[in-house]
């Protein structure tokens, strides 16, 4: 598996085992939104600095993130979409 898309597996992975939306780590890695969605899908090539902030979102090493797959591993199925989480939503005026 290429670079990118073992980035791309570990992060869903990740992120959906601890059950964050994916707008919520945009959020936490000061990113947004169809950037870290552009990620996920191997269409965006992360720097280093953007993966440690991600790592740091997620509360794991970035080393985690190169975590060869098993052989036969389905790909991690999104969360549910849902409301948005409460510090995400604009406060009204």
């Amino acid at each position: 598996m290429k670079a990118r898309a073992l980035v791309a597996w570990n992060v869903r992975r990740i992120r959906v085992a601890l059950g964050i939306p994916q707008e919520q780590l945009a959020y936490d890695a000061e990113v947004d939104r169809s950037y870290m969605g552009a990620v996920e899908r191997q269409n965006a090539n992360p720097t280093i600095d953007l993966l440690d902030r991600i790592a740091e979102a997620l509360g794991v090493h970035v080393a985690e993130f190169f975590v060869q797959p098993p052989k036969g591993a389905m790909p991690h199925k999104t969360l549910r979409k849902g409301r948005k989480p409460a510090r995400l939503r604009q406060k009204k005026k």
